[in-house]
């Protein structure tokens, strides 16, 4: 089973998705091989590499008060902590575009989901910039990743364009949201669904096929 995980760093529901696939997978255990590749989707693909706050940014993109943006992170940290993902305080919203092109690059050299992980950690829990170069060498580094190839990386405009015509396909597919998870590329789950969605969803069509 193929299943393309669209997403971006800088969404939270992307995190409570994830560790909610994940889960419900390993429930499901070996008997459904799956081949899992993540895809690239901006939320903020005009935002400025100082980043901005998150308080203002939300309020004023969705419209909402600071008393339901509160009860969201409330939400968000029981979800993720159901799932085993920990949420922390995140300030500021950042350009994750060189982000994308990592993990374009690292699922060419095999640790996608590795890096995947460590940029929705070092965001979303630590409150690190996960468009800072120091930020993603470093997140390279730790997954064994080569530091020198990915700063050569960062320095140019390589996957540049790989990145964008991905992003281009899964909007003219209709993608608008995310997370998205495509199955086999006809089958589509959106938002950060509980374990319990993914795993009913992946048996029935691992048994229809």
């Amino acid at each position: 089973m193929k299943i393309d995980f669209v997403s971006d760093v800088a969404c939270p529901w992307c995190a409570v998705g994830l560790y909610s696939l994940e889960e419900a997978l390993r429930r499901i255990g070996p008997t459904l091989p799956v081949e899992l590749h993540f895809q690239p989707f901006e939320l903020n693909p005009q935002m400025p590499a100082a980043g901005e706050d998150t308080i203002e940014h939300l309020s004023r993109k969705y419209g909402a008060s600071p008393a339901q943006l509160a009860g969201t992170r409330e939400t968000l940290r029981q979800r993720g902590a159901e799932v085993g993902f920990s949420f922390g305080e995140r300030p500021r919203v950042w350009n994750t575009f060189d982000a994308h092109r990592l993990l374009h690059w690292a699922g060419l050299e095999g640790r996608q989901a590795e890096l995947k992980h460590a940029l929705l950690t070092a965001y979303h829990t630590h409150a690190q910039n996960p468009g800072a170069a120091d930020v993603l060498l470093q997140l390279c580094a730790e997954i064994g990743l080569d530091v020198e190839r990915a700063r050569a990386i960062l320095a140019s405009d390589e996957y540049a364009d790989e990145v964008r015509a991905r992003e281009r396909f899964y909007q003219e597919q209709g993608i608008h949201s995310v997370p998205s998870v495509i199955i086999d590329d006809k089958h589509l789950i959106q938002g950060g669904q509980p374990p319990e969605a993914f795993e009913r969803a992946l048996r029935q069509l691992a048994a229809a096929a």
